[in-house]
């Protein structure tokens, strides 16, 4: 079997991704949609976002859009790795099919950075609770009525930590990983270190694992290990993403592309194991900002700095008809 014939179980489904995907390659199906700015005051400072609303006459569904780690943006942009407007594009996929969305920056990015200016004081539970009282805010606005909360990388950890307590209609892990971000940081880095900054990164890892931060940090680890984000980094390396992922009891969908160089395949299929009623969507070509592009690293990486690269259709499709799907259940 194919690994995106692990999504589609029958004839009718793939005829359905089918007829989804044509529509977004010829050209998205007409709406017009309504853009504009929209703030959350979260009593620690104001978070700013961007709302994207089809003209309806009836509540749209409404996706709530938590980008991934670091300084990425409510875009999916990040200054480290580039512009590829990865989450900007997908949200008007979704407008163009009747569905609105909000992205944010979190505290502490981009137009939040007031927030919470100094990284030392950002953490995971500071960005759950952000995500809660969009969710809240949103399932309030009468022009919405299914909430779906869709995280990118580690924006999906958030995502399914923050759900069920805002009661959310389904979750939708986009490359999001199912280890804890401590082991996957160390896998990735025993490729790329010698053994001596190796074996310091351990160290640093096993420390920062115990909730001990650790000022000693070579210069060629400060980009990862830097003291002002080793706090965040607790914080994290105390989450577990597939038992996060397990707790959730609403519908969710996992999306995962073949070319990610920074999510594994594996990722996606532990976190299936850990709730096996979601559904698995393997893409066959894509990257980890959502487009299609060989398993070759300069192209990889040059992928992350352009906009201009069309998403994968196959995504758009996935998330539409399992949007669709919640509308008729």
């Amino acid at each position: 079997m194919s690994p995106t014939g692990i999504f589609v179980n029958d004839g009718l489904m793939m005829l359905r991704v089918l007829a989804l995907s044509l529509t977004l390659i010829s050209g998205f199906a007409q709406a017009t949609v309504l853009q504009r700015p929209i703030t959350l005051n979260t009593g620690t400072g104001e978070l700013f976002g961007s709302l994207l609303l089809p003209k309806s006459d009836q509540p749209v569904p409404v996706v709530l859009i938590i980008s991934g780690s670091g300084p990425t943006d409510r875009d999916g942009n990040n200054p480290d790795g580039g512009r590829n407007d990865s989450l900007k594009r997908l949200a008007w996929v979704l407008a163009k099919h009747n569905i609105a969305s909000v992205r944010y920056d979190k505290r502490g990015v981009a137009a939040s950075l007031a927030a919470t200016p100094d990284e030392r004081n950002l953490s995971v539970e500071a960005y759950v609770a952000d995500a809660q009282a969009w969710g809240h805010k949103l399932k309030a606005d009468p022009r919405f009525d299914k909430l779906i909360v869709l995280g990118h990388s580690e924006g999906a950890l958030i995502a399914s930590l923050a759900a069920p307590d805002i009661d959310a209609g389904a979750v939708i892990s986009m490359s999001g990983s199912a280890r804890p971000v401590a082991e996957v940081l160390r896998q990735q880095l025993s490729n790329r270190l010698p053994p001596p900054l190796m074996l310091r990164s351990n160290e640093l890892l096993d420390s920062l694992k115990a909730g001990k931060t650790d000022d000693n940090v070579p210069p060629q680890l400060q980009v990862i290990f830097r003291p002002s984000v080793q706090p965040y980094l607790i914080s994290l390396f105390r989450q577990d993403p597939a038992a996060a992922f397990a707790n959730l009891k609403m519908p969710a969908l996992i999306i995962q592309g073949s070319n990610d160089i920074q999510v594994g395949v594996n990722d996606a299929r532990l976190l299936k194991a850990a709730k096996p009623d979601a559904e698995l969507a393997l893409i066959e070509g894509m990257n980890h900002v959502l487009r299609i592009v060989p398993n070759d690293v300069k192209r990889q990486l040059a992928s992350y700095k352009d906009p201009q690269l069309p998403l994968a259709a196959e995504l758009g499709a996935r998330i539409i008809g399992f949007i669709d799907g919640l509308r008729t259940s």
